[in-house]
């Protein structure tokens, strides 16, 4: 097997499975939280719930540039399939005329913020590589659909949009309004998955890590609110009609 037949052969697997996978690496996180703490040994425990809120807000920016994309995406484009590529067009307006790939760099600062809070700098590079070498084969497998999709049009779209790194002076205005309901309707998910994720590693880092007699109240609150929001949204998706919107 080629190259090119091995690459779309492993990016269209990982791309199947891209929402699932990412999963494998919770124990290497837990793990990394051992050689922990170096915020609080060098600065104290005020600078450590600083540098915690500083993670958090890494990963909600990545939330809000998925937000963005989902807010002003078209039906047929940025889609949830996992089964095979679909694109009933081509997206070069909005975040993706600053970025070709907005999702998966919204997808790195989630990441990021979770790396960030082990507070282990060998497990933050590592970890920036690992997702870059997992992403590039799903990317290739999608550039690879879409060159052969829309021809020149994309080529066009590609040799002047970066793929990783945003380009922010070649925005353009997309076609269609901001929604609020597409974005509360896509995203609800992901933000809840912040939420439990941040939740798990500051319960482990209290009980496990400081060997706590109780977790701090902020996580109870945190988890809590999140949700108390996940599961409205959740409801108002799934058993209402007041998200929906046509077109999108």
């Amino acid at each position: 097997m080629g190259l090119r037949e091995t690459y779309k052969k492993q990016g269209a697997f990982l791309f199947r499975w891209r929402s699932y996978l990412p999963f494998l690496a919770i124990p290497v996180v837990i793990l990394a939280l051992f050689d922990t703490q170096y915020t609080k040994r060098l600065f104290g425990d005020r600078f450590d719930s600083f540098w915690e809120a500083f993670c958090i807000l890494i990963s909600l920016a990545g939330l809000i540039v998925r937000c963005l994309v989902a807010g002003y995406v078209p039906k047929g484009t940025s889609g949830r399939n996992v089964e095979r590529q679909v694109a009933e067009s081509l997206n070069t307006k909005g975040m993706y005329s600053i970025v070709r790939n907005p999702l998966y760099l919204g997808n790195y600062l989630l990441v990021l913020g979770v790396l960030l809070f082990t507070q282990v700098w060998w497990f933050v590079i590592i970890g920036s590589i690992v997702f870059w070498r997992y992403y590039e084969r799903i990317i290739y497998t999608e550039e690879e659909f879409l060159r052969e999709k829309f021809g020149d049009t994309f080529t066009a779209w590609s040799n002047k949009t970066p793929m990783a790194f945003p380009k922010f002076r070649g925005w353009e205005k997309p076609d269609l309004p901001f929604e609020w309901k597409t974005v509360l309707r896509r995203e609800h998910s992901s933000f809840f998955g912040i939420v439990t994720v941040f939740t798990i590693l500051g319960v482990l880092a209290d009980l496990v890590i400081e060997r706590q007699k109780s977790v701090d109240l902020f996580w109870w609150i945190f988890f809590g609110t999140g949700l108390l929001i996940y599961l409205t949204l959740r409801f108002l998706k799934k058993k209402t009609k007041l998200l929906d919107l046509k077109g999108r």
